[in-house]
């Protein structure tokens, strides 16, 4: 800024300007600054050629350039982080994901690198886990003040209550021992849904349904405290009890879309995990797999939908970002108009399903690899779908013996078999097809017998 108004009597906002240009990575302000400054150096007496040629020594700060003080100072503290992570992994990531709090994307990923560092994180739980991320050295905590719509404060007196009078016993005595100010309706659900009580209640749907009851429970002991009052029926468990109904407990697929609500992503287990069964007839590939080894150009990959964002190209077409979970990683893909309409019914938040991906480098150097995504499937719809063929490989007349128990039913599933030993290599089809789903076919794998579907 000062080469600028010194040689080119540019004022102190013009070199703004011109250092904004070159911050920027702006070429075409940048040309149009450059013009200026060699006119207002000619003016000062420069030559033509030394105020380009003292320009062009400025201008490589137009790809990337730093004051020698503030890449100081980045080398150092790119150091010290490097060397905390390096020999204080969980300390360090305790200190920064408190620092990001809040912030639940940033979340996501220190807990992705918690996993890939295979280091054993303790999942929200009322009676372990602190307000902030904590380590002991052999345990992660998660943070109970990670959790959505819950307040740092309260949560922390909250946890002072169990520091200074031991853990919480059950529900009741939870209901009993907190103050009814740090408790709320919102922040109450983002505990259930976490799973913050599954070690006093495994069944978080007739928690949360109870919420309103806590809540007013609550309330009436604390006002009864503050009067001097006893409750003569407070202190008995069977009136908690007789406030949480008595239902079924949310699914799979939702208790982890709820618990997806609250933290931000799946930390007690993954909807991926239910359809495993399947991922060898599809032969699925993990996407970290997919995308580092050069040889595999397509693959399937199976995956969770946690965001869509659809948004509109400079000619107006349609098309999509999603925000994908697999069992290793977390990542975005984009999908076209055309694929867009095609799936939109099933494009929501928690499903899950087949992508049919393929990959393709965008220079000589095979540098810049794009993926496309072909075809998409749902998951919950293959697993459900007829089984069309498959092909028992067997060794003796037990296993067939074994595989007709589960085909005593016709149905629309074409059933082959080849059996091979030391004598002879048979194969034949049976007459009439059977019913055989998925469960079934499970068993029959369970025992060890080989079955393609085809």
């Amino acid at each position: 800024m000062q080469i600028a108004q010194k040689l080119s009597g540019f004022t102190a906002g013009q070199a703004d300007i011109l250092r904004r240009a070159m911050g920027k990575k702006k070429r075409a302000e940048l040309e149009k600054q450059k013009q200026n400054f060699i006119a207002g150096a000619v003016k000062n007496g420069i030559s033509k050629d030394v105020a380009a040629g003292i320009f062009l020594k400025i201008e490589p700060f137009a790809e990337y350039g730093f004051n020698k003080s503030h890449a100081a100072a980045y080398a150092i503290i790119s150091y010290q982080t490097a060397f905390l992570k390096t020999y204080y992994p969980k300390e360090f990531i305790a200190a920064s994901m408190t620092m990001d709090i809040s912030n639940q994307n940033k979340l996501n990923e220190f807990y992705e690198e918690l996993r890939r560092l295979d280091i054993n994180v303790v999942r929200p739980d009322i009676n372990e886990c602190f307000a902030e991320f904590k380590t002991d050295g052999k345990n992660f905590y998660y943070a109970l003040g990670g959790i959505k719509a819950v307040g740092y404060e309260a949560i922390s007196n909250i946890i002072k209550e169990r520091e200074n009078n031991g853990k919480f016993k059950s529900i009741n005595d939870f209901v009993k021992r907190v103050n009814p100010k740090d408790i709320n309706k919102l922040q109450l659900e983002g505990l259930v849904k976490a799973g913050a009580f599954d070690n006093m209640n495994v069944n978080r749907q007739s928690l949360f349904k109870s919420i309103p009851n806590f809540i007013s429970k609550s309330k009436n002991i604390f006002e009864n405290k503050t009067a001097n009052q006893i409750d003569l029926f407070g202190e008995k468990n069977d009136e908690i009890n007789e406030i949480i109904p008595d239902i079924e407990d949310w699914k799979f697929e939702e208790r982890l879309s709820r618990e997806f609500e609250a933290v931000g992503f799946f930390i007690s287990d993954h909807p991926l995990n239910q359809f495993k069964d399947i991922f060898k007839d599809y032969e699925i590939n993990d996407y970290q797999k997919f995308m580092s080894n050069d040889d595999i150009t397509n693959t399937n990959i199976a995956v969770t939908l946690l965001k869509i964002q659809e948004r509109k190209t400079s000619k107006g077409n349609s098309y999509a970002v999603l925000k994908l979970s697999d069992l290793t990683s977390v990542f975005e893909l984009f999908i076209f108009s055309d694929l867009l309409e095609l799936n939109r019914e099933i494009l929501k938040d928690g499903n899950s399903f087949i992508l049919t991906v393929i990959k393709s480098y965008q220079n000589e150097d095979n540098r810049f690899k794009r993926v496309n995504v072909q075809k998409i499937a749902s998951l919950k719809d293959l697993v459900n779908r007829p089984i069309k063929e498959v092909t028992f490989t067997i060794k003796s007349l037990e296993e067939l013996n074994e595989i007709s128990k589960f085909l005593s039913n016709e149905g629309e599933t074409t059933i082959k078999i080849d059996m091979s030993n030391k004598e002879d290599n048979l194969s034949f089809e049976l007459k009439n097809k059977r019913n055989l789903d998925r469960k079934a076919l499970n068993l029959i794998r369970n025992k060890q017998i080989s079955a393609l579907i085809t």
